[in-house]
């Protein structure tokens, strides 16, 4: 069995390469060639923790392009105390054919990866072709990697960055300020208001349980990404914002289920479910159209998909090998 580890994972599966392999994830998709039970909900309650498993198969014309990957990502809250990340996480990938474990992947670094492509990928697909200015809220593990997904796929020049700790905002920025592979400026920004002013794209990345900016602060024509909030309770964008949006998501079923962002307004009668224009995987197939002009403000909705995990865990282990990347132990 081959072990990839934090760093294995984020040379196995550089920002461009992961945003090619989610268009390929939700295509699929949408497509019906995944099946992707609903991820079980275990709650940890002695120890104030939440796990996650999430199977999913991905069907294609060869054993090569299919994909079969288990996820178990937990979440204690009293992890920091203990000196532990509060997320923890490990893909288990599957040889399609026989179901032989192949292969166990560092699944925070996985999931961060393959979350902010897909919103490069939904930046990619929505989001003006001029955009040059970035609001990033949030800046934790999501964060980072978002700042190199919305490189990936537009121009941009300044990345204005907002958090609710300025400590953890300004490390962040010491850390990835003129890095070569990050060629946009990196700016703290005193406000969500400030952070707004002049951005194009925005990306939302916290665990807040409200709206973290004001819909009165968008700018005509921009592009939203929200991928923090994975419960009914929580939101990060406000109602406004989402009433007058073009909306996209990674599934119309698991939003309903999942995405306050949607789930609320949808119940304070703001929103029909026909709302939503098209899942990520629509647009990627051209069933669905994209923005319908410059001015139009775009939406993309994520909670998370397991058949993102499975294609990029398939990917990230295709370029290992040529890479001659992790640690083969014998099982």
């Amino acid at each position: 069995m081959l072990i990839l580890n934090a760093v294995d994972v984020r040379e196995a599966l550089p920002m461009p390469l992961a945003i090619e392999a989610m268009k390929q994830a939700f295509a699929a998709f949408s497509e019906g060639k995944a099946l992707v039970p609903p991820r079980i909900h275990l709650p940890i309650a002695p120890h104030s923790g939440i796990s996650l498993i999430m199977p999913s198969f991905v069907d294609a014309a060869t054993t090569s392009e299919q994909a079969l990957a288990v996820k178990v990502v937990s979440l204690f809250d009293g992890n920091q105390a203990r000196g532990l990340a509060r997320i923890q996480a490990a893909v288990l990938v599957l040889e399609p054919d026989t179901g032989r474990p192949i292969a166990l992947l560092d699944g925070v670094m996985l999931t961060a990866l393959r979350t902010a492509a897909a919103s490069g990928a939904a930046t990619d697909l929505l989001a003006r072709r001029n955009c040059r200015t970035v609001a990033l809220f949030g800046a934790g593990v999501q964060a980072i990697t978002h700042l190199f997904a919305m490189c990936a796929v537009r121009p941009i020049e300044k990345i204005f960055i907002y958090g609710r700790t300025p400590s953890k905002v300004a490390a962040l920025i010491a850390e990835f300020a003129g890095r070569p592979a990050l060629t946009a400026q990196l700016i703290a920004a005193e406000s969500p208001r400030q952070a707004l002013v002049d951005a194009d794209i925005v990306c939302c990345t916290t665990t807040s349980q409200t709206p973290v900016f004001d819909d009165a602060d968008l700018k005509p024509g921009v592009h939203i990404n929200a991928v923090g909030s994975f419960t009914p309770q929580a939101r990060e964008v406000p109602p406004e914002t989402v009433c007058r949006s073009l909306v996209a998501v990674d599934s119309r079923h698991a939003v309903w289920q999942e995405a306050g962002d949607l789930i609320q307004p949808l119940q304070a009668g703001l929103i029909g479910r026909e709302h939503i224009h098209a899942e990520l995987g629509e647009l990627v197939l051209g069933r669905k159209s994209g923005r319908t002009d410059d001015r139009q403000v775009t939406f993309f909705k994520s909670v998370g998909l397991a058949v993102q995990d499975a294609v990029s865990a398939r990917v990230a282990l295709e370029n290992a090998a040529r890479l001659k990347l992790g640690q083969e132990v014998s099982w």
